[in-house]
Order: C-alpha cells, then structure tokens, then sequence
C-alpha cells in the first residue's frame, strides 16, 4: 500500500482547546463569544464589569471543538466580589491554550489595555489580537491603532472585527481552530454552554435589571434563582427568582413607581428565559435589600461566584 494511501486511510485529527476571551471591560467579549458560538450564552450590556461569572461559550465544529472563557474584565479589586473575579481571570490565564486579547477599535488603545496586555503575554500563551467594534471607525483611524496593537508583544495574529455585525469572525474562526492542538471532545457536540440553566436564566434577568435601571444601580444587582421547575404536564416552568440590592432606595428603582419597573424586568426577561428553555415561564420575581452582598462570602457562594 501506497504512503499516500496511508495517509488518506488515516484518521481525521480532531482538534480542540480552551481559549480565554480577555480585556479591560465593555470591549464587547461577550458579544464576541455569543457571535462565535451562535447562540447567546453570556449577557451584553454597555456596563462596565457586567461579566461576573468565568461563562463557557463552546464552539463546535466537525472536526474541532472550542471552549470560549468569556472572562470578567481586567480590573483592581475593591470588594470580595471584584477580588475573586479577578482571580477567576489569573487563575484561567494559566491554564488556556489560547488567549484572545481584545481592544476597542473605538477607544484606542490606552493603560488599561496595556496592563491586559503584559500579564497575557507573559503567559507564554499563544495570542491573537481581536480590534473590535470596526464598524464605529474610518480605516485612516482603524490602520494606526492596529499596528500600535502589534507592538505590544509577540501575537500569532491580528484581526480586525465587528462582533456585533459578524465582520471578520470567520477568518478569526479559521485562525483559532488552526491554533488548536489535537484533543478530546470535552462537550457532547450539541452544547453551547457550561452554565446551569438556572444560572443563564439568573443571568437573563439581571442583563434587563441593567438595561432598564442605566447608571442607577448596575453594580449593586445581582439575582439568585431559587426554584425553577418544570410542572409534571410539562410545557411549563415555574420560576422563582430574588433581585438583590444594597440599599432601600435601589429597591424602589427596581420595583418602579406602581410596580413597573420590576414588571417590565420580568416581562423582557421571560421572553429570552421561554427561547433558553423551550417552555412557558410562570416567573415570580421580588427585590430584596441585603446590605454589602458583595462583602458577604456565603451570599457569593450561593451565587456562584
């Protein structure tokens, strides 16, 4: 038998990895990661450090499989929260085949960007940098900022992109799964995510809390889902969830003048809550007041995070 028959007999490589998403925050990792995976499987908001859980994405492909970290973003620790969100980041940046180090096309490049920058080349990870959001800027603005991105460190590649357009993601796909080494498939070849359900769902309810409140109290919210149980007919799920605050007067903004405002959470969150589960949602919804939460360890804990 021929050599080349050989190789045409042989097995296919299958391909996969872990590759952590990183940059300062509001570059767009979680739309990146939701438009790679095709699914929406992390919460997008314009808020600064809305990514508070270590959420896999999982890109899936005939012969590869990658697992995307959409990772909180770089930032100094100012409460146990911010602190174990942090570590979440150093912790995966050791442990990844792949770092997807991302910048706002919009912005520049500025310290932040530069302190992501030297702790991820320092890795000794292979690097690929992601320019996103270059459907806000004119290519005489777009070309500098690209070549200075370069400079920072020694980067397998440098590409361009609109994640919330899908400009450029295939040739980031093509690069990435390229970058992979031969590997086991580490999810059954439907999955999109790592998440409970109930923790997507949690997730859901707080990316509306955020949209609906602006600047008023993105922070200080968080949600815990205690029950979420599908009745024994089926087709339906019964849904308890608890909107945690610091302070009594974020517990009024929540709730809305007559109850609005928690009813309008409810309602934009059950729609995309029905589409994750593929089932009618009875959802009750309430606002709590527990001071200091993101001080509070077994609170965090209960949380996940």
């Amino acid at each position: 038998m021929s050599a080349d028959r050989k190789a045409d007999d042989a097995e296919p490589v299958f391909r996969s990895g872990f590759v952590a998403v990183v940059g300062r925050p509001n570059v767009g990792k979680s739309t990146l990661v939701n438009a790679l995976v095709g699914e929406k499987v992390a919460i997008v908001s314009r808020v600064p450090q809305t990514t508070r859980h270590r959420i896999a994405g999982v890109v899936n492909g005939p012969d590869f499989q990658m697992v995307l970290l959409d990772l909180p973003g770089f930032q100094k620790p100012r409460d146990l929260l911010t602190e174990r969100m942090q570590t979440a980041v150093n912790t995966t940046l050791r442990e990844v085949d792949l770092i997807l180090m991302m910048f706002n096309a919009a912005e520049g490049i500025g310290g932040g960007d530069r302190f992501v920058a030297e702790a991820s080349f320092a890795t000794g990870t292979p690097v690929i940098i992601v320019v996103n959001k270059t459907d806000l800027v004119k290519p005489d603005k777009l070309l500098p900022m690209i070549g200075e991105a370069g400079e920072l460190g020694d980067c397998d590649e440098i590409f361009p992109v609109s994640a919330r357009k899908g400009w450029g993601l295939d040739e980031l796909k093509n690069s990435m799964t390229a970058l992979m080494k031969e590997g086991p498939q580490y999810y059954p070849a439907d999955a999109v995510s790592d998440q409970p359900e109930r923790v997507i769902a949690g997730e859901l309810i707080r990316e509306q809390a955020l949209r609906l409140t602006r600047q008023e109290v993105p922070h200080a919210v968080a949600v815990n889902v205690i029950e979420m149980e599908e009745r024994e007919e089926g087709g339906i799920v019964d849904m308890e969830a608890i909107i945690i605050v610091e302070r009594e007067s974020q517990k009024g903004i929540l709730i809305g003048k007559k109850g609005q405002m928690i009813k309008d959470i409810g309602t934009r969150s059950r729609g995309e809550i029905e589409a994750l589960l593929g089932s009618k949602v009875f959802m009750d919804l309430t606002v709590r007041v527990k001071k200091n939460w993101r001080q509070n360890e077994r609170l965090l804990g209960d949380l996940g995070l």
